[in-house]
């Protein structure tokens, strides 16, 4: 599990990953698109992360975004990331089995 790890910018940090190198910078790439292009809809930007992991990546996928919350999961080994993306959105996104 690797603990946080910002962008040279500084806005995006991963707080908390489980996740092989290539997933989980495809996934926070992900997460950054859906932010910007749903910058007003939480929901939206929720949604399009999870359908596009579970075509990519095999259902099911459970996305949280939002600007305060705690959270407890179980999550599938190697599929968890939590980050914050635009300084202050965090996105929680997870593979259960």
């Amino acid at each position: 599990v690797m603990v946080i790890m910002c962008s040279s910018d500084s806005l995006t940090c991963a707080l908390k990953c489980d996740m092989s190198d290539e997933m989980k910078q495809e996934a926070m790439e992900l997460c950054v698109t859906a932010a910007e292009k749903y910058a007003d809809n939480y929901e939206s930007v929720s949604r399009m992360i999870k359908e596009t992991m579970d075509k990519k990546f095999g259902a099911s996928w459970h996305t949280v975004v939002g600007e305060g919350y705690g959270f407890e999961i179980t999550y599938q080994l190697k599929h968890l990331l939590y980050m914050y993306c635009a300084g202050n959105l965090a996105i929680c996104i997870w593979k259960s089995a």
